[in-house]
Protein backbone atom coordinates (compact mmCIF):
# COMPACT_ATOMS: atom_id res chain seq x y z
CA UNK A 1 0.00 0.00 0.00
CA UNK A 2 2.60 2.53 1.31
CA UNK A 3 4.71 1.62 -2.11
CA UNK A 4 1.84 2.42 -4.05
CA UNK A 5 0.69 5.72 -2.88
CA UNK A 6 4.65 6.88 -2.87
CA UNK A 7 5.23 5.70 -6.03
CA UNK A 8 2.91 8.10 -7.46
CA UNK A 9 4.34 11.20 -6.28
CA UNK A 10 8.35 9.28 -7.00
CA UNK A 11 7.32 8.36 -10.81
CA UNK A 12 6.84 12.13 -11.32
CA UNK A 13 9.57 13.73 -10.14
CA UNK A 14 10.34 16.76 -9.06
CA UNK A 15 8.63 17.94 -12.04
CA UNK A 16 5.49 16.10 -11.31
CA UNK A 17 5.80 18.04 -7.87
CA UNK A 18 5.63 21.52 -9.28
CA UNK A 19 2.55 20.55 -11.41
CA UNK A 20 0.72 19.17 -8.34
CA UNK A 21 1.40 22.33 -6.03
CA UNK A 22 0.66 24.42 -9.26
CA UNK A 23 -2.45 22.93 -9.43
CA UNK A 24 -3.47 22.64 -5.56
CA UNK A 25 -3.09 26.27 -5.61
CA UNK A 26 -5.84 26.66 -8.59
CA UNK A 27 -7.91 24.49 -7.79
CA UNK A 28 -8.17 22.00 -4.60
CA UNK A 29 -7.18 18.71 -5.45
CA UNK A 30 -4.68 17.07 -3.28
CA UNK A 31 -3.73 19.56 -0.39
CA UNK A 32 -0.10 20.84 -0.18
CA UNK A 33 0.24 19.47 3.29
CA UNK A 34 0.24 15.40 1.25
CA UNK A 35 2.23 16.64 -1.51
CA UNK A 36 4.99 17.95 0.31
CA UNK A 37 4.53 15.62 2.72
CA UNK A 38 5.17 13.16 0.31
CA UNK A 39 8.22 14.75 -0.63
CA UNK A 40 9.73 14.47 2.58
CA UNK A 41 9.22 11.02 2.99
CA UNK A 42 10.96 10.17 -0.38
CA UNK A 43 13.68 12.47 0.93
CA UNK A 44 13.89 10.11 4.25
CA UNK A 45 14.15 7.40 1.83
CA UNK A 46 16.53 8.42 0.22
CA UNK A 47 14.50 9.34 -3.41
CA UNK A 48 15.04 12.98 -3.10
CA UNK A 49 16.98 15.59 -1.70
CA UNK A 50 15.88 18.33 0.50
CA UNK A 51 16.61 21.50 -1.39
CA UNK A 52 15.42 20.69 -4.55
CA UNK A 53 11.97 19.39 -3.72
CA UNK A 54 11.76 23.19 -1.57
CA UNK A 55 12.83 24.70 -4.03
CA UNK A 56 10.73 23.10 -6.93
CA UNK A 57 7.39 22.48 -4.25
CA UNK A 58 7.52 26.73 -3.72
CA UNK A 59 7.82 27.69 -7.31
CA UNK A 60 5.10 24.98 -8.38
CA UNK A 61 3.02 26.94 -5.64
CA UNK A 62 4.20 30.62 -6.81
CA UNK A 63 2.91 29.64 -10.24
CA UNK A 64 -0.74 28.57 -8.73
CA UNK A 65 -0.87 31.89 -6.81
CA UNK A 66 -0.23 33.93 -9.64
CA UNK A 67 -2.55 32.71 -11.36
CA UNK A 68 -5.46 34.00 -9.12
CA UNK A 69 -3.01 37.44 -8.84
CA UNK A 70 -3.03 37.56 -12.88
CA UNK A 71 -6.83 36.99 -13.11
CA UNK A 72 -7.78 39.85 -10.04
CA UNK A 73 -5.14 42.27 -11.58
CA UNK A 74 -6.16 41.36 -15.17
CA UNK A 75 -9.77 41.10 -15.26
CA UNK A 76 -10.95 43.43 -12.37
CA UNK A 77 -13.91 44.06 -10.61
CA UNK A 78 -16.43 43.91 -13.44
CA UNK A 79 -15.78 40.70 -14.94
CA UNK A 80 -15.00 38.75 -11.28
CA UNK A 81 -17.75 39.85 -9.92
CA UNK A 82 -20.31 37.96 -11.83
CA UNK A 83 -17.79 34.57 -12.00
CA UNK A 84 -17.81 34.52 -8.39
CA UNK A 85 -21.60 35.33 -7.59
CA UNK A 86 -22.08 32.35 -10.02
CA UNK A 87 -18.91 30.23 -8.84
CA UNK A 88 -18.47 30.93 -5.40
CA UNK A 89 -19.95 28.00 -3.60
CA UNK A 90 -17.03 25.58 -5.00
CA UNK A 91 -14.48 28.31 -3.67
CA UNK A 92 -16.89 28.59 -0.61
CA UNK A 93 -15.91 32.17 -0.98
CA UNK A 94 -18.19 35.11 -1.30
CA UNK A 95 -17.33 38.60 -3.46
CA UNK A 96 -18.47 40.46 -0.59
CA UNK A 97 -15.49 39.03 0.97
CA UNK A 98 -12.91 39.44 -1.76
CA UNK A 99 -13.69 43.37 -1.99
CA UNK A 100 -12.89 42.90 1.96
CA UNK A 101 -9.96 41.40 1.76
CA UNK A 102 -8.84 43.66 -1.02
CA UNK A 103 -9.76 47.03 0.95
CA UNK A 104 -7.75 45.50 4.09
CA UNK A 105 -5.06 45.09 1.42
CA UNK A 106 -4.83 48.33 0.03
CA UNK A 107 -5.06 50.10 3.74
CA UNK A 108 -3.37 47.72 6.08
CA UNK A 109 -0.18 46.93 4.00
CA UNK A 110 0.68 43.17 1.90
CA UNK A 111 2.28 41.45 4.28
CA UNK A 112 -0.61 39.45 5.19
CA UNK A 113 0.10 37.94 1.80
CA UNK A 114 2.93 36.43 3.42
CA UNK A 115 1.45 35.52 6.85
CA UNK A 116 -1.77 33.78 5.36
CA UNK A 117 0.10 31.45 3.57
CA UNK A 118 0.49 29.47 6.95
CA UNK A 119 -3.87 29.26 6.94
CA UNK A 120 -5.02 26.54 5.13
CA UNK A 121 -8.34 28.47 4.00
CA UNK A 122 -7.10 31.44 2.72
CA UNK A 123 -3.80 31.15 1.30
CA UNK A 124 -5.16 30.44 -1.94
CA UNK A 125 -8.10 32.91 -2.16
CA UNK A 126 -5.62 35.92 -0.56
CA UNK A 127 -4.34 36.15 -3.88
CA UNK A 128 -7.15 37.23 -5.65
CA UNK A 129 -7.89 40.21 -3.66
CA UNK A 130 -4.21 40.49 -3.82
CA UNK A 131 -4.50 41.09 -7.67
CA UNK A 132 -7.47 43.21 -7.71
CA UNK A 133 -5.44 45.52 -5.38
CA UNK A 134 -3.03 45.64 -8.07
CA UNK A 135 -0.19 45.02 -5.61
CA UNK A 136 3.03 45.26 -6.92
CA UNK A 137 3.66 41.81 -8.54
CA UNK A 138 7.25 42.07 -7.30
CA UNK A 139 6.04 42.53 -3.92
CA UNK A 140 3.41 39.83 -4.29
CA UNK A 141 5.64 36.74 -5.65
CA UNK A 142 8.58 37.66 -2.96
CA UNK A 143 5.94 37.13 -0.36
CA UNK A 144 3.98 34.57 -1.48
CA UNK A 145 7.32 32.42 -1.98
CA UNK A 146 8.93 33.39 1.31
CA UNK A 147 5.36 32.82 3.18
CA UNK A 148 5.39 29.27 0.89
CA UNK A 149 8.82 28.60 1.30
CA UNK A 150 8.69 28.58 4.98
CA UNK A 151 5.49 26.60 4.85
CA UNK A 152 6.82 23.62 2.82
CA UNK A 153 10.05 23.21 5.11
CA UNK A 154 7.66 22.30 8.07
CA UNK A 155 5.80 20.17 5.56
CA UNK A 156 9.52 18.60 4.59
CA UNK A 157 10.13 17.87 8.01
CA UNK A 158 6.85 16.15 9.26
CA UNK A 159 7.11 14.37 6.01
CA UNK A 160 10.69 13.19 7.01
CA UNK A 161 9.42 12.58 10.53
CA UNK A 162 6.70 9.87 9.33
CA UNK A 163 9.18 8.33 7.13
CA UNK A 164 11.31 7.28 10.10
CA UNK A 165 8.93 7.01 12.62
CA UNK A 166 6.87 4.32 10.42
CA UNK A 167 9.98 2.86 8.49
CA UNK A 168 9.34 -0.41 10.09
CA UNK A 169 5.60 -0.12 9.35
CA UNK A 170 5.10 0.54 5.62
CA UNK A 171 1.55 -0.36 5.61
CA UNK A 172 0.82 1.90 8.81
CA UNK A 173 2.53 4.92 6.60
CA UNK A 174 0.40 3.80 3.80
CA UNK A 175 -3.00 4.10 5.64
CA UNK A 176 -1.76 7.52 7.16
CA UNK A 177 -1.43 8.97 3.51
CA UNK A 178 -4.88 7.74 2.69
CA UNK A 179 -6.13 9.38 5.82
CA UNK A 180 -4.50 12.66 5.40
CA UNK A 181 -6.36 12.69 1.99
CA UNK A 182 -9.44 11.28 2.39
CA UNK A 183 -9.61 13.87 5.05
CA UNK A 184 -8.48 16.97 3.09
CA UNK A 185 -11.16 15.73 0.21
CA UNK A 186 -13.87 15.02 3.26
CA UNK A 187 -13.25 18.62 4.74
CA UNK A 188 -13.56 20.23 0.89
CA UNK A 189 -16.61 18.45 0.41
CA UNK A 190 -18.05 19.39 3.89
CA UNK A 191 -17.38 23.41 3.07
CA UNK A 192 -18.98 23.19 -0.14
CA UNK A 193 -22.25 21.06 1.40
CA UNK A 194 -22.28 23.38 4.69
CA UNK A 195 -21.16 27.00 2.82
CA UNK A 196 -24.59 29.71 2.49
CA UNK A 197 -24.24 32.55 0.57
CA UNK A 198 -24.29 35.47 3.43
CA UNK A 199 -27.93 36.60 2.23
CA UNK A 200 -29.04 32.94 3.49
CA UNK A 201 -27.40 33.86 6.57
CA UNK A 202 -28.99 37.09 7.85
CA UNK A 203 -32.08 36.51 9.91
CA UNK A 204 -35.29 37.15 8.51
Amino acid sequence: MQDLIINIVQQGGYFGILLLMAAENIFPPIPSEVIMGLGGVLVERGDMNFIPLLLIGTIGSTIGNYCWFWAGNRWGYERLGPMIDKWGRWLTVEWEDIEKASHYLRHRGDWVVFLLRFSPFLRTIISLPAGLAHMKLWRFLLFTFLGTGLWNVLLIFGGQWLGRSFEQSQNILGWVVIGLIAAGVLFYVWRVITWKPRSARKPK
